[in-house]
């Protein structure tokens, strides 16, 4: 039987967005300057944003991944 067709880790677009979502809210914990930049509306339509984002991004989504 033949392996699914796959592609490597790095060329996934949820994994990067995912990353750099995670980059944000990191730097935002250990250094509070994000949120004094953006208004409340931006911060939480992003908060709302994500969730969405990564849910069409899975929906889009026709391979695998490999290491």
């Amino acid at each position: 039987m033949t392996e699914p067709c796959r592609k490597c880790w790095w060329k996934s677009i949820t994994l990067w967005v995912n990353a750099l979502a995670a980059a944000l809210v990191a730097l935002e914990a250990v250094t509070g300057k994000l949120q004094p930049h953006l208004s409340v509306n931006l911060y939480t339509a992003m908060s709302i944003a994500l969730p969405v984002i990564n849910a069409v991004l899975r929906v889009i989504t026709t391979q695998g991944l490999k290491l």
